[in-house]
């Protein structure tokens, strides 16, 4: 399995997420674009100390649930964004971070990141759903 999470390129190679096995039992990998993506929401999904080994690791928007829907919360979760971004995905520049929440869900933040992968200059954008309201996840 080293050999096969070994690639060429700054983008690399890794375990996709969630952790699936295949049909021969191996665990399922991605690459490239797909592995940046799905390491965006890793760092988006996890809340510092939440790692043992790596406690500042994470970004700070899980410390906000349960905060009232006002431009004030979405300009602190546009910051944490960035500044986890920033630092834990070293593959892209983050271009923009918006937030917004749909008026008929007050409970849900959309989360909309523009970045660049670095390697390549391409450009990618996501929307990662943040609820202020837990056990709302659908």
């Amino acid at each position: 399995m080293a050999d096969e999470l070994r690639e060429p390129g700054f983008l690399g190679r890794g375990w996709a997420f969630p952790v699936v096995a295949g049909a021969a039992g191996q665990v399922a990998l991605v690459a490239g674009a797909t592995a940046i993506e799905q390491a965006i929401g890793i760092i988006l999904g996890t809340s510092p100390g939440e790692r043992v080994m790596r406690p500042e690791f994470g970004c700070g928007i899980w410390g906000l649930v349960m905060e009232t829907n006002t431009a004030q919360l979405h300009g602190r979760v546009q910051l944490r964004v960035r500044d986890a971004l920033v630092r834990w995905e070293p593959r892209i520049d983050v271009l923009d971070v918006r937030v917004e929440s749909p008026p008929e869900e007050r409970q849900v933040l959309l989360i909309h990141i523009d970045y660049r992968v670095r390697s390549n200059n391409a450009a990618y954008n996501l929307v990662y759903p943040f609820f202020l309201e837990e056990g709302v996840r659908q």
